[in-house]
C-alpha cells in the first residue's frame, strides 16, 4: 500500500514525502460564495491532489514578510477554505496520535495556513504529533459583515475545518478525541472565541492561546458599523485586487474609536456563531470545565510595532527617550494583552477549568526581546525567520536548539492537557495556580 495515499471519508488524499514527515497540502474543506456561509466540501469520487500549498485569502502585504522570506508559490483564492495535514513519516492509520490544529494570526487581515514562518515539519518530526494548518477568509471577506453580509465568516470557516478534522483525521493516524487548537495573535483570539462558538463544542479538547489581543475585542460595534457602511457603498462586483485596495478606505480615520482601531477587523459579538457581548462572561464560564487551556503573552508585545514605526524607534536615542519608549511598550502591552489575559485566567479557573498562564521573555537581541510573534521563531524555526529582522543575526540552528524545550512543552500539553513545566530558563515561566 502506498503510504502517501490516505483513504478517508473525504476521498483518497495523495500527499508527498518530505524528509521525516509527510505533507498533505491544499485540501479543500469547504466552499463559499462571496459573503456566503461555508458549505462542507463533498467527498471526492477520485483522488484528491494534496501536493500544492493552500492559497491565501486575498490580502494586503504583510510588513514582516519579504520576497526572500517567502519562497513558496501559494497563490490567492477568494474561496480559500483549504487545510494541510503534516504527519510523521511512519504514522499509521488509526494510530491515535495527538492532533494540533494551527490557526494563523495576522490581525484578521494577513497570513495563511501554509506560510513558511509557521511550517510545522520540525514540531511534527520531533514530537510525533499531527499538525493541521487552516486557511480561512480575512478582512472584509471574512470579518466584517453588514447589509446582507453575515459577520464572522472566517470563524465559520474555521469551524468547518474542525469538522473536517473530526471526520477524517483518524485515517492520517490522528486521534479526533485529542485535538488541541493553537494559534497566535488574531489566531489566538479565534481560538478563545471558538471555545464559546455555537456548534464548536466537542470539536476540540484543549487550547493553546498565544498573545491574544483580548484587551481590544470589546466595544467594537460602532467601528464595525462604520466600516460596514463604507463597504455597502462599494459594488458587489469588485475584483479581489480592488477589494484589497479598498481596505485602506474601509479603515481610514478609525482612531476616534480608541484602542480597538489597532485591529479594525475582528469577531463581532451577537452574530453567528458567538454570543452577545453581554453574554461573554457566562459563556466562557460554561465552557471552562470542558477545555484545558494554556494561555500567555510576551513581556514586551508591542515592541514589535514600536520597532517597525520610525517615530517610536528613534525615541531610544537618548536615555530619557529610552525610558519613555519602554514605559509606552509596557503600558500598551498591559492594556492590549496582559490585563485581559489575567482576567481570562481568573474566570476560567474560578469556573472549574484547568488553565496555565505563561509569560515569555526571549529574544535573539534587544530590539525584539519579548516582542509580539517572537515565540513563533522557537516553535517554527524555518529559513523565513533567518532572513528577517527579528532574529537580529542569530544563527537558525541555535534558535532551533533553544526552542526544543518549548516545543516539548506545547506537545506535552496537547497530549495530556498539562505542561508539567514551571519554567524554561531564559524563555518563559508558567503559573498553574
Amino acid at each position: 500500500m502506498d503510504p502517501l495515499r490516505v483513504k478517508c471519508p473525504a476521498g483518497t488524499v495523495v500527499g508527498r514525502a518530505d524528509g521525516d514527515v509527510r505533507h498533505y497540502t491544499g485540501i479543500r474543506y469547504a466552499r463559499a460564495e462571496r459573503f456566503g456561509k461555508p458549505e462542507p466540501q463533498p467527498a471526492a469520487d477520485g483522488d484528491i491532489d494534496a501536493t500544492q500549498w493552500s492559497p491565501r485569502c486575498p490580502q494586503r502585504a504583510n510588513p514582516l514578510q519579504t520576497d526572500e522570506s517567502e519562497r513558496r508559490d501559494m497563490g490567492v483564492d477568494e474561496q480559500c477554505q483549504y487545510l494541510s495535514v503534516t504527519t510523521p513519516q511512519d504514522a499509521e492509520p488509526d494510530e491515535g496520535l495527538p492532533v494540533m490544529v494551527w490557526i494563523h494570526g495576522g490581525s484578521y487581515e494577513t497570513g495563511g495556513g501554509d506560510e513558511t514562518y509557521s511550517d510545522p515539519a520540525l514540531l511534527v518530526e520531533e514530537q510525533r504529533v499531527i499538525v493541521v494548518t487552516v486557511t480561512y477568509r480575512l478582512g472584509p471577506l471574512g470579518f466584517l459583515g453588514g447589509k446582507d453580509r453575515p459577520a464572522n465568516l472566517g470563524l465559520l470557516d474555521q469551524m468547518e475545518a474542525l469538522r473536517w478534522v473530526q471526520r477524517n483525521i483518524a485515517a492520517f493516524g490522528g486521534d479526533p478525541d485529542t485535538v488541541t487548537l493553537f494559534g497566535q495573535s488574531a489566531g489566538a483570539d479565534s481560538v478563545a472565541h471558538l471555545m464559546i462558538s455555537d456548534g464548536a463544542k466537542g470539536l476540540f479538547r484543549r487550547a493553546i492561546i498565544q498573545s491574544p489581543p483580548l484587551g481590544i475585542t470589546l466595544g467594537r460595534a460602532d467601528m464595525a458599523a462604520t466600516m460596514a457602511g463604507r463597504l455597502d457603498e462599494l459594488p458587489d462586483t469588485l475584483t479581489n485586487e480592488e477589494m484589497v485596495r479598498q481596505q485602506k478606505r474601509l479603515v481610514r480615520g478609525l482612531g476616534r474609536f480608541g484602542w480597538v482601531a489597532a485591529m479594525p477587523f475582528g469577531i463581532q459579538y451577537g452574530h453567528e456563531p458567538v454570543p452577545a457581548e453581554s453574554d461573554l462572561d457566562p459563556a466562557w464560564r460554561e465552557a471552562a470545565p470542558g477545555v484545558d487551556v494554556l494561555i500567555g503573552s510576551n513581556n514586551r508585545e508591542t515592541a514589535l510595532f514600536a520597532e517597525l514605526t520610525p517615530l517610536f524607534a528613534h525615541m531610544k536615542g537618548t536615555r530619557v527617550g529610552r525610558r519613555l519608549y519602554e514605559a509606552a511598550v509596557a503600558r500598551t502591552t498591559r492594556q492590549i494583552y496582559d490585563d485581559a489575559i489575567d482576567a481570562f485566567v481568573q474566570r476560567h479557573r474560578s469556573a472549574g477549568g484547568h488553565i496555565e498562564r505563561y509569560r515569555l521573555d526571549w529574544g535573539a537581541g534587544p530590539r525584539f526581546q519579548g516582542a509580539h510573534v517572537i515565540e513563533l521563531a522557537l516553535l517554527f524555526p524555518t529559513h523565513a525567520w533567518e532572513v528577517g529582522e527579528l532574529l537580529e543575526g542569530r544563527a537558525l540552528e541555535e534558535v532551533r536548539r533553544q526552542g526544543r524545550p518549548m516545543r516539548d512543552m506545547w506537545a506535552n500539553f496537547a497530549r495530556t492537557g498539562r505542561s508539567d513545566v514551571t519554567e524554561i530558563p531564559g524563555i518563559l515561566q508558567v503559573h498553574s495556580s
